[in-house]
Protein backbone atom coordinates (compact mmCIF):
# COMPACT_ATOMS: atom_id res chain seq x y z
CA UNK A 1 0.00 0.00 0.00
CA UNK A 2 1.65 3.36 -1.18
CA UNK A 3 2.01 5.67 2.39
CA UNK A 4 0.17 9.14 2.37
CA UNK A 5 4.14 10.52 2.19
CA UNK A 6 4.42 8.80 -0.72
CA UNK A 7 1.95 9.63 -2.95
CA UNK A 8 1.99 13.24 -1.52
CA UNK A 9 5.93 12.98 -2.67
CA UNK A 10 5.25 11.57 -5.73
CA UNK A 11 2.41 13.45 -6.50
CA UNK A 12 4.38 17.01 -5.94
CA UNK A 13 6.97 15.32 -8.18
CA UNK A 14 4.87 14.05 -11.02
CA UNK A 15 2.99 17.45 -10.82
CA UNK A 16 6.78 19.70 -11.40
CA UNK A 17 8.05 17.10 -14.27
CA UNK A 18 4.21 17.64 -15.94
CA UNK A 19 4.51 21.18 -15.82
CA UNK A 20 7.91 21.45 -17.16
CA UNK A 21 7.57 19.04 -19.83
CA UNK A 22 3.90 21.10 -20.69
CA UNK A 23 5.93 24.10 -20.95
CA UNK A 24 8.13 23.20 -23.49
CA UNK A 25 5.56 21.05 -25.24
CA UNK A 26 3.69 24.77 -24.93
CA UNK A 27 7.03 26.43 -26.30
CA UNK A 28 7.67 23.89 -29.21
CA UNK A 29 3.90 24.32 -30.55
CA UNK A 30 4.66 28.33 -30.19
CA UNK A 31 7.34 27.81 -32.71
CA UNK A 32 5.20 26.15 -35.52
CA UNK A 33 3.25 27.77 -38.16
CA UNK A 34 -0.30 28.69 -37.19
CA UNK A 35 -2.95 26.92 -37.86
CA UNK A 36 -4.09 27.22 -41.20
CA UNK A 37 -7.39 29.73 -41.28
CA UNK A 38 -10.88 28.83 -43.16
CA UNK A 39 -9.21 31.00 -46.73
CA UNK A 40 -6.20 28.63 -46.39
CA UNK A 41 -7.29 24.91 -45.59
CA UNK A 42 -4.46 22.52 -45.69
CA UNK A 43 -5.49 21.14 -49.23
CA UNK A 44 -5.47 25.15 -50.98
CA UNK A 45 -1.79 25.55 -49.41
CA UNK A 46 0.94 25.45 -52.76
CA UNK A 47 3.29 23.35 -52.69
CA UNK A 48 6.43 24.35 -53.36
CA UNK A 49 9.75 23.50 -55.80
CA UNK A 50 11.32 19.99 -54.21
CA UNK A 51 14.35 20.34 -52.01
CA UNK A 52 17.20 18.43 -53.00
CA UNK A 53 19.54 16.17 -49.88
CA UNK A 54 23.28 18.02 -49.80
CA UNK A 55 21.69 20.88 -51.63
CA UNK A 56 18.95 22.15 -49.45
CA UNK A 57 19.24 19.73 -46.57
CA UNK A 58 21.87 17.99 -44.39
CA UNK A 59 20.57 14.30 -45.08
CA UNK A 60 19.50 12.31 -42.32
CA UNK A 61 21.80 9.39 -41.23
CA UNK A 62 19.86 6.20 -39.80
CA UNK A 63 22.14 3.84 -38.22
CA UNK A 64 21.49 0.65 -38.97
CA UNK A 65 18.78 1.83 -41.64
CA UNK A 66 18.56 3.39 -44.92
CA UNK A 67 16.53 6.99 -46.10
CA UNK A 68 13.56 5.67 -48.60
CA UNK A 69 14.73 6.34 -52.51
CA UNK A 70 12.09 8.92 -54.34
CA UNK A 71 11.65 10.18 -57.38
CA UNK A 72 9.95 13.62 -58.69
CA UNK A 73 7.63 13.23 -61.13
CA UNK A 74 6.23 16.64 -62.22
CA UNK A 75 7.25 18.83 -59.22
CA UNK A 76 6.26 15.71 -57.16
CA UNK A 77 8.36 13.68 -54.45
CA UNK A 78 7.14 9.66 -55.50
CA UNK A 79 7.85 7.09 -52.71
CA UNK A 80 7.05 3.74 -52.23
CA UNK A 81 6.58 1.79 -49.22
CA UNK A 82 5.62 -2.19 -49.19
CA UNK A 83 4.56 -3.43 -46.16
CA UNK A 84 6.02 -7.07 -45.56
CA UNK A 85 7.04 -10.02 -44.01
CA UNK A 86 10.79 -9.37 -43.00
CA UNK A 87 13.62 -11.57 -41.93
CA UNK A 88 15.49 -9.18 -38.94
CA UNK A 89 18.72 -10.51 -36.81
CA UNK A 90 18.36 -8.08 -33.60
CA UNK A 91 22.02 -9.00 -32.85
CA UNK A 92 24.25 -11.91 -33.84
CA UNK A 93 22.71 -15.01 -32.19
CA UNK A 94 19.06 -13.55 -32.48
CA UNK A 95 16.65 -13.22 -35.73
CA UNK A 96 13.16 -13.46 -36.10
CA UNK A 97 10.13 -13.39 -38.63
CA UNK A 98 8.79 -9.46 -38.19
CA UNK A 99 6.83 -7.58 -40.01
CA UNK A 100 8.17 -4.40 -42.04
CA UNK A 101 8.80 -2.23 -44.68
CA UNK A 102 10.81 -2.93 -48.02
CA UNK A 103 12.57 -5.64 -46.31
CA UNK A 104 13.13 -4.34 -43.36
CA UNK A 105 12.31 -3.08 -39.76
CA UNK A 106 12.39 -0.07 -38.74
CA UNK A 107 11.23 0.44 -42.09
CA UNK A 108 13.26 3.03 -44.12
CA UNK A 109 13.53 6.86 -43.33
CA UNK A 110 11.18 8.94 -45.33
CA UNK A 111 12.89 12.51 -45.92
CA UNK A 112 11.59 15.59 -47.55
CA UNK A 113 11.41 19.63 -46.55
CA UNK A 114 8.41 21.48 -45.73
CA UNK A 115 6.93 22.92 -48.47
CA UNK A 116 7.07 19.69 -50.71
CA UNK A 117 4.18 18.11 -52.53
CA UNK A 118 4.93 14.24 -51.91
CA UNK A 119 3.01 10.89 -53.05
CA UNK A 120 3.45 8.13 -51.15
CA UNK A 121 2.55 4.33 -52.82
CA UNK A 122 1.98 1.61 -50.00
CA UNK A 123 1.42 -1.45 -51.22
CA UNK A 124 0.19 -4.44 -48.98
CA UNK A 125 2.15 -8.15 -48.87
CA UNK A 126 0.84 -9.19 -45.52
CA UNK A 127 -1.66 -11.91 -44.71
CA UNK A 128 -3.87 -9.02 -43.32
CA UNK A 129 -5.34 -5.11 -44.26
CA UNK A 130 -3.26 -2.63 -42.78
CA UNK A 131 -3.02 1.62 -44.08
CA UNK A 132 -0.50 3.66 -42.71
CA UNK A 133 -0.54 6.68 -40.39
CA UNK A 134 1.92 9.76 -40.28
CA UNK A 135 2.02 10.24 -37.10
CA UNK A 136 2.04 13.91 -36.16
CA UNK A 137 2.21 15.43 -39.43
CA UNK A 138 -0.37 17.56 -40.57
CA UNK A 139 -2.41 16.90 -43.50
CA UNK A 140 -6.13 16.37 -45.01
CA UNK A 141 -8.11 14.08 -43.16
CA UNK A 142 -8.56 11.66 -45.56
CA UNK A 143 -5.01 11.04 -45.94
CA UNK A 144 -4.88 10.38 -41.74
CA UNK A 145 -4.39 6.60 -42.80
CA UNK A 146 -6.68 5.18 -39.84
CA UNK A 147 -8.76 2.44 -41.06
CA UNK A 148 -12.81 2.81 -40.81
CA UNK A 149 -12.60 6.20 -39.89
CA UNK A 150 -10.83 8.05 -42.81
CA UNK A 151 -10.06 5.09 -45.26
CA UNK A 152 -10.62 1.73 -46.08
CA UNK A 153 -8.36 -0.89 -45.06
CA UNK A 154 -5.63 -1.96 -47.52
CA UNK A 155 -6.63 -5.28 -48.37
CA UNK A 156 -3.69 -7.95 -49.61
CA UNK A 157 -2.26 -7.52 -52.63
CA UNK A 158 -3.22 -4.12 -53.09
CA UNK A 159 -1.44 -0.47 -53.77
CA UNK A 160 -3.25 2.67 -52.00
CA UNK A 161 -1.93 6.17 -52.42
CA UNK A 162 -1.31 8.66 -50.25
CA UNK A 163 -0.98 12.63 -51.57
CA UNK A 164 -0.20 15.63 -49.70
CA UNK A 165 1.99 19.15 -49.36
CA UNK A 166 4.24 19.37 -46.23
CA UNK A 167 3.45 22.07 -44.18
CA UNK A 168 5.80 22.05 -40.92
CA UNK A 169 8.72 20.51 -40.28
CA UNK A 170 10.14 18.04 -37.53
CA UNK A 171 10.96 14.63 -36.33
CA UNK A 172 7.39 12.88 -37.08
CA UNK A 173 7.32 8.66 -37.66
CA UNK A 174 4.72 6.33 -39.67
CA UNK A 175 3.16 3.37 -38.69
CA UNK A 176 0.03 1.39 -39.23
CA UNK A 177 -3.33 2.40 -37.86
CA UNK A 178 -4.79 -1.31 -38.34
CA UNK A 179 -4.41 -4.46 -35.97
CA UNK A 180 -1.63 -2.05 -34.29
CA UNK A 181 -0.92 -4.34 -31.21
CA UNK A 182 0.42 -7.06 -33.96
CA UNK A 183 1.69 -5.21 -36.86
CA UNK A 184 3.84 -2.39 -34.81
CA UNK A 185 4.43 -5.57 -32.21
CA UNK A 186 6.04 -7.07 -35.17
CA UNK A 187 8.02 -4.28 -36.18
CA UNK A 188 6.11 -2.26 -38.50
CA UNK A 189 7.33 1.48 -38.40
CA UNK A 190 9.56 4.12 -39.58
CA UNK A 191 10.58 7.77 -39.27
CA UNK A 192 9.48 10.59 -41.18
CA UNK A 193 11.25 13.53 -41.10
CA UNK A 194 10.76 17.17 -42.27
CA UNK A 195 13.51 19.57 -43.25
CA UNK A 196 12.82 23.01 -42.50
CA UNK A 197 12.94 24.74 -45.64
CA UNK A 198 14.94 27.67 -44.83
CA UNK A 199 17.32 26.69 -41.49
CA UNK A 200 18.59 29.27 -39.59
CA UNK A 201 21.70 26.57 -39.05
CA UNK A 202 21.90 23.22 -40.17
CA UNK A 203 23.91 20.25 -38.37
CA UNK A 204 27.18 18.82 -39.92
CA UNK A 205 25.39 15.29 -38.94
CA UNK A 206 21.87 14.27 -38.24
CA UNK A 207 20.84 11.00 -36.30
CA UNK A 208 17.36 9.20 -36.45
CA UNK A 209 17.15 6.52 -33.63
CA UNK A 210 13.69 4.63 -33.08
CA UNK A 211 13.31 2.94 -30.25
CA UNK A 212 10.91 0.12 -29.89
CA UNK A 213 10.56 -3.00 -27.81
CA UNK A 214 10.16 -6.96 -28.54
CA UNK A 215 8.94 -10.27 -26.49
CA UNK A 216 11.19 -12.68 -27.82
CA UNK A 217 11.51 -15.97 -25.80
CA UNK A 218 14.39 -17.84 -26.10
CA UNK A 219 14.49 -20.64 -28.50
CA UNK A 220 11.57 -18.92 -30.36
CA UNK A 221 11.64 -17.56 -33.93
CA UNK A 222 8.79 -14.79 -33.51
CA UNK A 223 8.53 -11.90 -31.42
CA UNK A 224 4.77 -12.05 -29.38
CA UNK A 225 2.98 -8.99 -30.56
CA UNK A 226 0.25 -10.08 -27.75
CA UNK A 227 2.97 -9.24 -24.94
CA UNK A 228 1.83 -5.90 -23.05
CA UNK A 229 4.29 -6.02 -19.95
CA UNK A 230 7.09 -7.74 -19.89
CA UNK A 231 9.41 -7.15 -22.52
CA UNK A 232 12.78 -8.49 -23.33
CA UNK A 233 14.21 -7.33 -25.99
CA UNK A 234 14.96 -3.31 -26.10
CA UNK A 235 16.33 -1.90 -29.73
CA UNK A 236 17.52 0.98 -31.39
CA UNK A 237 16.41 0.93 -35.02
CA UNK A 238 15.39 -2.64 -34.90
CA UNK A 239 19.13 -3.49 -33.42
CA UNK A 240 20.36 -4.46 -29.74
CA UNK A 241 23.86 -3.95 -28.90
CA UNK A 242 25.96 -4.98 -29.91
CA UNK A 243 24.88 -4.90 -33.35
CA UNK A 244 23.78 -1.16 -32.97
CA UNK A 245 25.91 0.68 -35.15
CA UNK A 246 27.97 3.68 -33.60
CA UNK A 247 27.40 7.24 -34.19
CA UNK A 248 30.50 8.99 -36.06
CA UNK A 249 31.20 12.49 -35.70
CA UNK A 250 34.28 14.57 -36.41
CA UNK A 251 35.76 16.83 -33.44
CA UNK A 252 34.39 20.04 -33.42
CA UNK A 253 30.77 19.07 -35.96
CA UNK A 254 27.37 20.36 -34.34
CA UNK A 255 25.49 17.04 -34.21
CA UNK A 256 21.38 16.27 -33.97
CA UNK A 257 20.18 13.17 -32.60
CA UNK A 258 16.48 12.51 -33.15
CA UNK A 259 14.72 10.02 -31.28
CA UNK A 260 11.10 7.96 -31.69
CA UNK A 261 9.14 6.08 -29.10
CA UNK A 262 6.70 3.54 -31.22
CA UNK A 263 7.38 0.77 -28.15
CA UNK A 264 4.32 -0.33 -26.56
CA UNK A 265 4.95 0.24 -22.84
CA UNK A 266 7.92 2.06 -21.91
CA UNK A 267 9.15 5.47 -21.74
CA UNK A 268 13.41 5.59 -22.37
CA UNK A 269 15.41 8.15 -20.54
CA UNK A 270 18.43 8.33 -23.22
CA UNK A 271 21.45 9.04 -21.97
CA UNK A 272 24.64 10.80 -23.36
CA UNK A 273 28.09 10.34 -21.72
CA UNK A 274 30.38 13.32 -21.97
CA UNK A 275 28.28 16.14 -23.23
CA UNK A 276 25.58 18.39 -22.55
CA UNK A 277 22.96 18.66 -25.27
CA UNK A 278 20.36 21.13 -25.49
CA UNK A 279 16.87 19.71 -26.00
CA UNK A 280 15.95 21.67 -29.65
CA UNK A 281 12.50 19.90 -30.59
CA UNK A 282 9.74 18.13 -28.81
CA UNK A 283 6.86 16.30 -30.99
CA UNK A 284 7.90 17.90 -34.11
CA UNK A 285 7.77 21.61 -32.96
CA UNK A 286 10.97 23.76 -32.19
CA UNK A 287 11.99 24.99 -29.04
CA UNK A 288 12.89 28.53 -29.01
CA UNK A 289 15.80 29.40 -28.03
CA UNK A 290 15.30 30.58 -24.47
CA UNK A 291 13.58 27.98 -23.50
CA UNK A 292 16.21 24.90 -24.74
CA UNK A 293 16.59 23.08 -21.42
CA UNK A 294 20.60 21.81 -21.02
CA UNK A 295 21.16 18.29 -20.02
CA UNK A 296 22.43 14.95 -20.43
CA UNK A 297 19.17 12.68 -20.27
CA UNK A 298 16.00 13.29 -21.89
CA UNK A 299 13.22 11.66 -21.46
CA UNK A 300 11.59 10.09 -24.94
CA UNK A 301 8.01 8.88 -23.82
CA UNK A 302 5.66 6.37 -26.07
CA UNK A 303 4.23 7.87 -29.34
CA UNK A 304 6.42 10.69 -29.01
CA UNK A 305 9.65 12.16 -30.40
CA UNK A 306 12.53 14.60 -29.31
CA UNK A 307 15.93 16.27 -30.63
CA UNK A 308 18.75 17.41 -29.00
CA UNK A 309 21.87 19.34 -30.88
CA UNK A 310 25.53 19.20 -29.16
CA UNK A 311 29.00 20.41 -30.16
CA UNK A 312 31.47 17.47 -30.62
CA UNK A 313 33.96 18.91 -28.01
CA UNK A 314 35.34 16.17 -26.92
CA UNK A 315 37.06 13.30 -28.25
CA UNK A 316 35.98 9.67 -27.56
CA UNK A 317 33.84 6.56 -27.52
CA UNK A 318 31.01 8.01 -25.42
CA UNK A 319 28.30 5.46 -24.56
CA UNK A 320 24.62 6.95 -25.51
CA UNK A 321 21.88 4.28 -23.64
CA UNK A 322 18.71 4.02 -21.87
CA UNK A 323 18.98 4.72 -18.21
CA UNK A 324 16.53 2.02 -16.80
CA UNK A 325 18.53 -0.89 -16.61
CA UNK A 326 16.55 -3.66 -17.28
CA UNK A 327 16.58 -2.10 -20.68
CA UNK A 328 20.26 -2.19 -21.06
CA UNK A 329 19.72 -6.31 -21.30
CA UNK A 330 19.41 -8.81 -23.60
CA UNK A 331 16.54 -11.30 -23.33
CA UNK A 332 16.78 -11.12 -19.31
CA UNK A 333 13.71 -12.85 -18.06
CA UNK A 334 11.89 -11.19 -15.50
CA UNK A 335 10.94 -14.30 -13.56
CA UNK A 336 14.40 -14.87 -12.71
CA UNK A 337 15.00 -16.14 -9.14
CA UNK A 338 17.86 -13.28 -6.85
CA UNK A 339 20.95 -15.04 -5.87
CA UNK A 340 22.81 -12.18 -4.79
CA UNK A 341 24.61 -13.07 -1.57
CA UNK A 342 23.65 -17.35 -1.96
CA UNK A 343 26.30 -19.31 -0.51
CA UNK A 344 26.18 -21.99 -3.05
CA UNK A 345 29.55 -24.22 -2.20
CA UNK A 346 27.47 -26.85 -0.85
CA UNK A 347 24.46 -26.89 -3.59
CA UNK A 348 27.37 -26.84 -6.48
CA UNK A 349 29.09 -29.77 -4.58
CA UNK A 350 25.60 -31.63 -4.00
CA UNK A 351 24.55 -31.14 -7.64
CA UNK A 352 27.58 -31.84 -9.07
CA UNK A 353 27.03 -35.89 -8.75
CA UNK A 354 23.73 -34.84 -10.51
CA UNK A 355 24.72 -32.28 -13.15
CA UNK A 356 28.54 -32.32 -13.89
CA UNK A 357 28.61 -28.92 -15.75
CA UNK A 358 26.35 -27.12 -12.62
CA UNK A 359 27.36 -24.04 -11.52
CA UNK A 360 25.22 -21.67 -9.47
CA UNK A 361 24.89 -18.10 -11.37
CA UNK A 362 24.05 -14.52 -9.86
CA UNK A 363 25.30 -15.47 -6.55
CA UNK A 364 27.97 -12.69 -6.64
CA UNK A 365 25.96 -10.43 -9.00
CA UNK A 366 25.52 -10.90 -12.59
CA UNK A 367 28.58 -8.98 -13.99
CA UNK A 368 30.41 -10.95 -16.32
CA UNK A 369 27.41 -13.48 -17.36
CA UNK A 370 28.29 -12.01 -20.78
CA UNK A 371 32.01 -13.05 -21.04
CA UNK A 372 31.01 -16.48 -20.25
CA UNK A 373 31.01 -19.53 -22.73
CA UNK A 374 27.82 -21.65 -21.79
CA UNK A 375 25.47 -23.11 -24.05
CA UNK A 376 22.39 -21.32 -24.43
CA UNK A 377 18.82 -21.82 -26.29
CA UNK A 378 18.77 -22.00 -29.60
CA UNK A 379 18.79 -18.68 -31.76
CA UNK A 380 18.68 -16.30 -28.00
CA UNK A 381 21.36 -13.75 -26.66
CA UNK A 382 20.46 -13.99 -22.59
CA UNK A 383 22.79 -11.28 -21.05
CA UNK A 384 25.15 -11.15 -24.14
CA UNK A 385 27.10 -7.87 -24.11
CA UNK A 386 29.90 -6.67 -26.51
CA UNK A 387 33.43 -6.36 -26.87
CA UNK A 388 35.63 -3.39 -26.16
CA UNK A 389 38.91 -2.44 -26.06
CA UNK A 390 39.34 -3.21 -22.29
CA UNK A 391 37.36 -6.50 -22.42
CA UNK A 392 33.76 -7.00 -22.30
CA UNK A 393 30.98 -3.80 -22.38
CA UNK A 394 28.79 -5.46 -19.95
CA UNK A 395 25.83 -4.02 -21.76
CA UNK A 396 23.23 -4.98 -24.63
CA UNK A 397 19.35 -3.68 -25.90
CA UNK A 398 19.16 0.09 -25.95
CA UNK A 399 23.11 1.03 -25.81
CA UNK A 400 25.49 2.75 -28.59
CA UNK A 401 28.26 4.40 -29.04
CA UNK A 402 29.10 8.46 -30.17
CA UNK A 403 32.58 7.96 -31.37
CA UNK A 404 34.35 11.73 -31.98
CA UNK A 405 37.73 12.08 -33.56
CA UNK A 406 39.60 14.62 -34.93
CA UNK A 407 40.83 14.94 -38.49
CA UNK A 408 38.50 12.50 -39.38
CA UNK A 409 38.45 11.68 -43.41
CA UNK A 410 35.18 10.24 -43.81
CA UNK A 411 32.71 8.94 -41.11
CA UNK A 412 33.52 5.68 -41.40
CA UNK A 413 33.59 3.33 -38.01
CA UNK A 414 37.14 4.76 -36.88
CA UNK A 415 37.79 1.87 -34.68
CA UNK A 416 38.29 2.56 -30.99
CA UNK A 417 39.62 5.30 -29.32
CA UNK A 418 43.24 5.55 -28.70
CA UNK A 419 43.44 7.22 -25.56
CA UNK A 420 46.26 9.68 -24.55
CA UNK A 421 49.28 8.38 -21.98
CA UNK A 422 47.75 9.04 -18.47
CA UNK A 423 44.44 9.57 -19.13
CA UNK A 424 42.84 6.17 -18.58
CA UNK A 425 41.59 4.88 -15.11
CA UNK A 426 44.05 2.04 -13.66
CA UNK A 427 44.89 0.18 -10.26
CA UNK A 428 45.97 1.87 -7.82
CA UNK A 429 49.99 1.43 -6.57
CA UNK A 430 51.14 1.18 -3.01
CA UNK A 431 52.78 4.38 -3.94
CA UNK A 432 49.93 5.93 -5.53
CA UNK A 433 48.32 4.91 -1.97
CA UNK A 434 51.49 5.79 0.32
CA UNK A 435 51.65 9.40 -1.24
CA UNK A 436 48.29 10.40 -0.95
CA UNK A 437 47.80 8.83 2.50
CA UNK A 438 44.94 6.35 1.82
CA UNK A 439 44.38 3.71 3.97
CA UNK A 440 42.33 0.25 2.80
CA UNK A 441 40.13 -1.10 5.62
CA UNK A 442 40.66 -4.79 6.20
CA UNK A 443 37.61 -6.57 4.56
CA UNK A 444 34.45 -7.11 7.01
CA UNK A 445 33.52 -10.88 5.33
Amino acid sequence: MISRRQALTDGAAAITAGSFLLSGIQQAQAAQPATATPAQSITDQQPMPPAQPGKDYTPVVTPNGVSLPFKIVDGVKVFHLIAEEVDHEFAPGLRAKCWGYNGRTSGPTIEAVEGDHVRIYVTNRLPEPTSVHWHGILLPNGMDGLTGLTQKAIPPGETFKYEFTLRQHGTHMYHPHFDEMTQMGLGMMGAFIIHPRNPKTRPDRDFAIMLSEWRIDPGTSRPNPLEMIEFNVLTMNSKAFPATAPLVVKLGDRVKVRFMNLGAMDHHPIHLHGMNFKVTEINGGDVPEAGQSLGNTILVAVGETRAFEFIADAPGDWAMHCHMTHHVMNQMGHNSQNMVGVKSAKLDKKMESLLPAYMTMGDTGMGGMSDMAMPMPENSIPMSGGKGPFGVIDMGGMFTIVKIRKDLPTYEDPGWYDHPKGTVASTATTNDLNRDNIEIPKSGN
